[in-house]
């Protein structure tokens, strides 16, 4: 018996749960990532270069190629393990390096990905990060003062994560070389799989909150045009009720705010929608690591709260804002409209009375001339007749008056059922 034939994407939409495998580490490593984004249409960006630029560091390696059209890839680079994955909006890159410096955070980590080889790169790097992995130890004392002696304590985020198997800890600073830096302590006999899932949730979490605070910039953009556009468009509202201004030019006026703010809308749609979702994954990788406070600090979860938090809500009121502003604009054009069309019809309704009293005045004016040359008519057929008929009248010796007052009722009255029945066959 045959059987029964698989949707053509069956396989595909299944692989792809499988596509970003989270990686395996082991303390103590270091992690350097980096994010790198078209900053103008990203999402209709040439794939085919970031490709060629991802061949480019595995050529310098002697690495391996990913299969063709592949938008993940791992594999190793000297020393390093390599994943590379490509977003939406931006490419992203990897590279996990077992043990760890002498000196935290050093530069030198960094230059497993070459700076020639940055600056070739098809975009602008939007986010960098250096991740210092550790053993745990038994005096926590001891991992605070380290914390306070990498990172600036005003900002400083620590916290136990899954449910006690690591500590993290980062202060959301860019150091004097460019990078993001976050320490992991783990407890020993963590899993491979465990510490990898904490790296790489660090490292969405940064790449997440600085893609999303792109939309912040274009939200204050926004709110310098709406607070220009809200006071003409408040006037036009507020003088909807009066007749100082002719409603075909407040339409008019009111026809090229609405058009500007669509147009906003069209062009600020599309960030505002990824500013919410890349916020909805920052919320959700920050819920994932099931923090818990310690020695009174803030965790990262109030840290966005405090920080994070106000930037998201300036976008949605923008966004809100915006929206808002283009309704009143229609429901403020629907009723310019209503009373646009209600003048025009009180316009239409006395050129129809005027058009009737000249239709009537026409009428009249037909029926007097119509009276007329219904006399003309019968003044020259009464001639003609009288021509005519008068050898025949004269062995009678009918006078010509005679004949001519015998012949003028009988004309008149036929040239006037004549006209009449022409005017009836047309009417």
């Amino acid at each position: 018996m045959p059987s029964i034939s698989d949707h053509p994407l069956r396989y595909a939409l299944v692989n792809e749960l499988h596509a970003r495998p989270f990686p395996s580490l082991e303390a103590p490593c270091h992690a350097v990532y980096v994010a790198i984004k078209e900053p103008v249409a990203a999402a209709n960006r040439d794939r085919g270069l970031d490709r060629a630029h991802l061949l480019a560091l595995l050529d310098r390696n002697g690495s391996a190629h990913p299969q063709p059209d592949a938008t993940h890839f791992s594999g190793s680079i000297g020393r390093a393990e390599l994943k590379w994955e490509s977003h939406t909006e931006f490419v992203t890159y990897s590279a996990f390096v077992k043990g760890v410096s002498d000196r935290p955070f050093a530069p030198a980590e960094a230059e497993v990905f070459p700076e020639d080889w940055l600056a070739a790169a098809p975009g602008k790097r939007v986010c960098s990060v250096l991740i210092r992995v550790e053993n745990l130890p038994d005096d926590e004392a001891g991992i605070m003062n380290k914390l306070e002696d990498w990172f600036v304590p005003e900002s400083l985020a620590v916290s136990r994560v899954v449910d006690g198997a690591a500590i993290v800890a980062g202060d959301f600073r860019i150091d004097p070389a460019g990078h993001m830096r976050f320490a992991v302590f783990v407890r020993p006999g963590t899993g491979e799989r465990r510490i990898g899932r904490i790296v790489q949730r660090l490292c969405e979490i940064e790449t997440y909150r600085s893609v999303s605070m792109l939309g912040l910039m274009r939200a204050r953009q926004l709110t310098t045009r709406l607070n220009a556009l809200d006071p003409q468009l408040s006037g036009l509202v507020s003088a909807l009720d009066t007749t100082e201004r002719s409603p075909e030019a407040a339409l008019h006026e009111l026809l090229t705010i609405s058009s500007e703010l669509e147009s906003l809308a069209v062009n600020y749609t599309f960030r505002f929608g990824a500013t919410a979702a890349y916020e909805a994954i920052v919320t959700q990788r920050i819920s994932a690591l099931r923090e818990e406070r310690i020695q009174g600090r803030q965790t990262f979860g109030e840290f966005m709260m405090r920080r994070y938090d106000p930037a998201m809500r300036t976008v949605k009121s923008a966004e809100a804002r915006l929206r808002s502003m283009a309704e009143r604009a229609q429901r403020a054009a629907e009723l310019l409209r209503t009373r646009v069309d209600v003048e025009r019809s009180a316009q239409n309704q006395k050129l129809l009375e005027s058009m009737d009293r000249r239709a009537d005045l026409q009428l009249r004016l037909q029926r007097t001339v119509e009276g007329l040359s219904t006399v003309a008519i019968s003044y020259y057929a009464v001639n003609l007749a009288a021509y005519a008929l008068e050898p025949l009248a004269h062995p009678f010796h009918i006078s010509h008056g005679v004949l001519m007052a015998m012949l003028t009722p009988l004309v008149l009255l036929g040239v006037w059922l004549m006209v009449r029945r022409i005017r009836n066959h047309f009417d």
